[in-house]
């Protein structure tokens, strides 16, 4: 008996359920959004119900209804043959679906319907089939339009995107139709690639997809239960041999070698989720999962050169993460390039520009749905990372007015002197003037290969005029000297600051640029903000208090962009918290976060007035980062804040605050500072402001003070 189906999918995936069809011997194969429909054999519908990875049902239609009248419905389906199809004493269920705008009371639908099919059971057989809404021997399916409706059983019984192995669950997991899909359209199933990795699996759905396929394991095969069992023309012994030849399929596809599979979390749960699952699809160790973060990921030492990396990022649906989801997207692409290069990936976006974000090699983009959301599936190469050291600077061609040889001598041998300094330390963001010579009164720092250049207000007694004039030859010289174009040379000028102006906005061009300290990839801002986001100063001792951090919990207090935490956090702090008063300056943290893949548990983000928090705090921590600004009066906070005169309140707030052997490392950049040793005379203190004044600042060791402080 030939019969037409309709077999539904996912929105974007019709053209892979398509080919399903085509290679299942299905013929008259006609595509529709969200449906495919065909003709087949009942053999045939059965095979799609244990073979398709993409479908989610697959219905039989019965009969339509030209009306939108649910009078009309009932009227045709009490006249309709049912025990054509159904054992009156059976069971049944009637769900009801509705196209886009169609306006109706979908359960009431379903009742005349379920009405109709009684009635004619009970007239023409005596008896009623029962309701069974679980596993009713036939699920009746109406399909509600504009136009009318559709009757159908639905030969699938329940969504085919059930596969029977999802013991547990991870929160928003991906549809295993939607991961089958995004596999075959990587080209899976025919690349024979070696390997496959997906660096964020949740709770395991690509890993387990993968395999299956790999291994000709029949994605139904786990199932008990479906629509067509119950179907009064199905003959069962088609469902014994079409199942007994999936499971000796699965038996000798186990038996051959297969690729590797390798699955990593930063989620402990999602770890424990994923191997019950993998459990569940009977593959044993077959599928390899470990507890890593991002940041963490290596290629495994048994990988081969080649493979897939596949993943879904926890793609936030917050308009406030959009930022913060593009840089963790960075950090994806980053880690790939360094980790996999050569390797082909697939990763599904919320958004385009998160897509765009890893810098992969485009071969295709997919729209599809994942639920309710659209999604976007990027396909594409690894690139290898592009070689990244500290740069080397080559002074320009031509000549600079006279006026401006003596202050570019001195830019000359400053840069010889760090550029070699910073290549031992493999430091490529330092300073190289600091108002070396006071007829030049600016700072110029190195980003990497950009340069942050600094203007300090004249003093009154300078002309402005003359001063404007030393600044323009100053710059003719830094580009010469440094061999940069205009663009890649940021202006700033600073003035004494006045209550809470450090954190105004200067501009709002918004470009981030991403520069390297340490472990920590970071990002700067060279135009909206008078200050970049990374105190260059303070370099060495986040370096060393990353050294300290392993295992231990963080509390980073007036932390600007959270680059501390960020290195604590990279260097296996147990937990960090980082508070600053600015929400613009706590989402940015944020994003260095993300920028390096770090996850978000056991790391908070604390939007507060530091004193007022401390006050408040019962928590310990084991290591404390206090750089308080040297004044503020900001309208967020009820009184003045004054270095000097609150910082032994906001010491003892921070030591009442440390677990046993904890340590505080207290610094300020106020260049008159007193520190009340006598008021604070019941701690240990020790000055280690030496230590923690870098290559580029030994010219100026007093841009900050810092100690040391325990119980």
């Amino acid at each position: 008996m030939i019969i037409d189906v309709v077999v539904t999918c996912g929105d974007g995936t019709e053209p892979v359920l398509e080919r399903e069809l085509q290679l299942l011997g299905l013929t008259d194969i006609r595509r529709e959004r969200g449906a495919v429909l065909a003709c087949g054999t009942m053999e045939q519908a059965a095979r799609i119900c244990l073979w398709s990875r993409v479908a989610s049902r697959v219905l039989l239609p019965l009969f339509d209804v030209e009306s939108t009248s649910t009078d009309a419905l009932y009227d045709a389906a009490v006249e309709y043959p049912w025990g054509d199809v159904l054992n009156p004493r059976g069971t049944i269920a009637v769900h009801t679906s509705a196209s886009r705008n169609t306006k109706i009371h979908t359960q009431y639908v379903s009742l005349k319907l379920k009405d109709a099919v009684v009635d004619h059971c009970r007239e023409h057989h005596g008896v009623r089939p029962s309701v069974n809404v679980e596993q009713p021997d036939v699920p009746l399916q109406v399909h509600a339009t504009l136009r009318g409706f559709q009757v159908s059983i639905d030969l699938s019984g329940d969504s085919l995107h059930r596969r029977g192995y999802r013991v547990a669950m991870t929160q928003a997991p991906l549809k295993e139709t939607l991961a089958a899909t995004l596999l075959m359209q990587a080209g899976w199933q025919e690349s024979g690639l070696p390997a496959l990795v997906d660096p964020m699996c949740g709770s395991g759905t690509f890993l387990i997809e993968a395999a299956w396929m790999a291994a000709d394991i029949a994605p139904g095969i786990n199932r008990e239960y479906f629509g067509f069992q119950g179907f009064a023309p199905f003959d069962p012994a088609i469902w014994t041999d079409i199942r007994d030849e999936a499971i000796e399929r699965r038996h000798v596809g186990l038996q051959k070698k297969l690729p590797q599979f390798f699955g990593f979390d930063a989620s402990a749960d999602a770890v424990e989720v994923a191997r019950r699952n993998v459990q569940a699809a009977g593959l044993g160790d077959l599928v390899v999962i470990e507890q890593k973060a991002l940041y963490e990921l290596r290629r495994p030492e048994l990988a081969p050169s080649q493979g897939l990396l596949i993943c879904n990022p926890p793609y936030g649906e917050r308009l406030g993460d959009k930022d913060t989801m593009r840089d963790l997207y960075r950090a994806l692409g980053r880690v790939s390039s360094e980790q996999f290069p050569g390797w082909q990936a697939c990763v599904l976006a919320a958004d385009i520009q998160h897509a765009d974000a890893m810098g992969f090699g485009h071969r295709a983009t997919e729209r599809m749905h994942n639920g309710a959301l659209i999604v976007y599936a990027r396909h594409g190469d690894i690139l290898p990372a592009p070689p990244r050291g500290i740069t080397r600077f080559q002074e320009g061609t031509g000549t600079i007015p006279p006026e401006a040889e003596p202050f570019a001598n001195r830019l000359r041998k400053n840069l010889k002197a760090a550029q070699k300094q910073a290549e031992v330390a493999n430091v490529s963001c330092y300073r190289v003037y600091d108002a070396d010579m006071p007829e030049f009164n600016l700072a110029v720092d190195v980003y990497e290969g950009q340069l942050h250049v600094q203007e300090y207000a004249p003093p009154k007694t300078i002309e402005a005029e003359k001063a404007e004039a030393r600044f323009k030859l100053a710059l003719i010289a830094i580009r010469h000297v440094f061999g940069l174009h205009r663009e890649q040379v940021f202006i700033k000028v600073r003035s004494r600051q006045k209550g809470n102006q450090q954190y105004e906005k200067q501009g709002s061009k918004g470009k981030f640029v991403e520069v390297r300290e340490g472990q920590a990839w970071l990002l700067v801002n060279f135009t909206d903000y008078l200050d970049t986001g990374l105190f260059l100063d303070h370099r060495p001792l986040r370096l060393r208090m990353a050294e300290e951090s392993k295992g231990k919990h963080f509390l980073n207090l007036f932390a600007y962009t959270g680059v501390a935490s960020v290195h604590a956090a990279l260097a296996g702090a147990a937990s960090t918290v980082t508070l600053d008063l600015s929400p613009t300056y706590l989402a940015w943290a944020e994003r260095n976060f993300a920028l390096n893949g770090i996850p978000p548990e056991n790391h908070y983000f604390e939007q507060a007035d530091s004193i007022q928090w401390l006050r408040d705090c019962q928590e310990k921590f084991d290591l404390i980062f206090l750089d308080p600004p040297t004044f503020s009066n900001s309208k967020r906070t009820p009184g003045v804040f004054d270095v000097q005169e609150d910082h032994v309140e906001l010491v003892e707030l921070c030591m009442r605050r440390l677990n046993a052997g904890g340590v505080l490392y207290f610094s300020n950049n106020f260049r008159k500072f007193k520190l009340d040793e006598q008021a604070l005379q019941r701690f240990r203190i020790e000055d280690i402001s030496a230590d923690t004044i870098g290559f580029d600042f030994a010219r100026n060791p007093g841009i900050h003070r810092c100690w040391r402080i325990t119980a």
